[in-house]
């Protein structure tokens, strides 16, 4: 994914209005509709610790569904936007304060139904992955333009 790949200012603008990006400390670092990939930033606060002074796993799946959703939603026409219906979380390492990336990609791009998968890395480690099930939600003048799956 190329980094100097800025998403385009109307999705910032739409996305950075949700509490949830405040909350997570999002930034989106690359966007490639073309490739199907995200990569975006959060600040791993320490209000997200648990007892043992790691990131809480429901933080982490915050982030990961925040990742995947952002992807899809960056896909789709104004006035329409997704909802995860599933989002299947394995924990594999540790995460302590401090920046996570996460990036997003595309299993399955259909008109209704995406399969996305997504990962939070810190530094070099792969702590959380997810694989995400996304349906796509349009308004009713909208619903008679659904393109094709691709």
């Amino acid at each position: 994914m190329q980094a100097n790949n800025p998403p385009p200012a109307e999705l910032v603008a739409l996305l950075e209005r949700a509490p949830i990006t405040r909350l997570l400390g999002r930034r989106i670092l690359a966007l490639d509709l073309e490739a199907g990939t995200l990569a975006v930033e959060f600040d791993g606060s320490e209000a997200f610790q648990n007892p043992a002074r790691q990131i809480q796993g429901g933080m982490l799946g915050a982030m990961l569904d925040d990742v995947t959703a952002v992807l899809v939603t960056a896909t789709l026409e104004p006035g329409a936007f997704c909802a995860t219906l599933s989002l299947n979380t394995s924990f594999l390492a540790p995460a302590g304060v401090g920046t996570l990336n996460g990036r997003a990609s595309f299993e399955r791009r259909g008109a209704n139904i995406c399969n996305v998968r997504g990962e939070i890395w810190q530094g070099d480690t792969l702590v959380a992955s997810a694989a995400a099930v996304c349906m796509v939600r349009r308004p009713r003048q909208a619903a008679a333009q659904v393109r094709p799956d691709r």
